[in-house]
């Protein structure tokens, strides 16, 4: 967590408060997250203009006047806070303070893990983080022909190949389950084995279900929280996420003999299926 509906959520609520927002400097109370923050980060963004803020997978990218980007990954905890004056005290976790002309841009990361960075906006595409990236899940590029062709030498489960970044950005688990059980695809199949149909049946659920979750703000199971403090919740609209024991929505069967919505662990990640619709 954060996934792609929540980092889209979190994108939107930064692009409609700083784009055209001058950022005066920046504060920095720990440095330390998954990669440590460079020491020039404060001289390349302060006394900048924010050009446009848009999502690259799971990280929001904040385009600056001065031909750089800010990547900024919210990690596991990771929560955006934007306040309309400074803040006279700030909690333990506040770790970077962005001062603007409109106020403050707070990033709080209990667990530090997440990571704020730079790098010259023209290299975005190259950079480590991104070069070996796949395609988004909206790119017209991803179709059952793409798939087919990443798929063909694997032998992985479905619900693994959908999170390898390197095939498809932005998936994350609980949306990997939800697609499977919107398309009715089993999380056992292996992919190289599904069909032209099939992927195609993929991808629209896949696209599906990530607007309907972007729509409710996301889903908050834990840490996260939209910028305005609110949570989101597609979290009630889930069909086999979190749901072990339950009947999925539209399943019709004996419960007292199928126990249900059931839980494996699959590639060391939490999966959530329904054995009698999906195939």
């Amino acid at each position: 967590m954060p996934e792609l509906p929540e980092v889209e959520t979190i994108k939107e609520a930064l692009k409609k408060a700083i784009t055209d927002v001058k950022i005066v400097s920046v504060t920095i109370r720990n440095r330390r997250f998954r990669e440590l923050i460079p020491d020039d980060f404060e001289s390349i963004v302060s006394n900048s203009y924010v050009k446009n803020v848009w999502r690259k997978a799971k990280y929001a990218i904040i385009d600056l006047d001065n031909g750089y980007s800010i990547i900024w990954h919210f990690g596991m905890s990771g929560k955006v806070k934007i306040v309309d004056k400074p803040l006279s005290v700030y909690e333990k976790h506040d770790h970077v303070i962005f001062n603007t002309s409109i106020g403050e841009i707070i990033f709080n990361d209990t667990r530090r893990f997440g990571l704020i960075t730079y790098t010259k906006t023209l290299n975005i595409n190259t950079h480590h983080l991104f070069k070996n990236m796949g395609l988004e899940p909206f790119d017209d590029k991803l179709d059952a022909n793409y798939l087919l062709d990443k798929f063909k030498n694997k032998k992985l489960p479905i619900k693994v190949a959908l999170l390898d970044q390197r095939i498809v950005n932005g998936i994350g688990n609980i949306y990997a389950s939800e697609a499977l059980y919107l398309a009715r695809i089993s999380p056992f199949r292996e992919c190289n084995l599904l069909s032209k149909e099939e992927l195609t049946l993929l991808i629209k659920s896949i696209r599906t279900t990530l607007n309907k979750a972007i729509k409710a703000g996301g889903s908050t199971l834990r840490d996260y929280r939209k910028p305005d403090g609110s949570t989101g919740y597609f979290q009630n609209q889930h069909c086999v996420y979190n749901k072990t024991g339950q009947r999925c929505p539209n399943c019709t069967c004996d419960i007292n003999k199928t126990k249900g919505i059931k839980k494996i662990v699959q590639g060391g990640r939490s999966t959530f299926y329904c054995e009698t619709l999906q195939q």
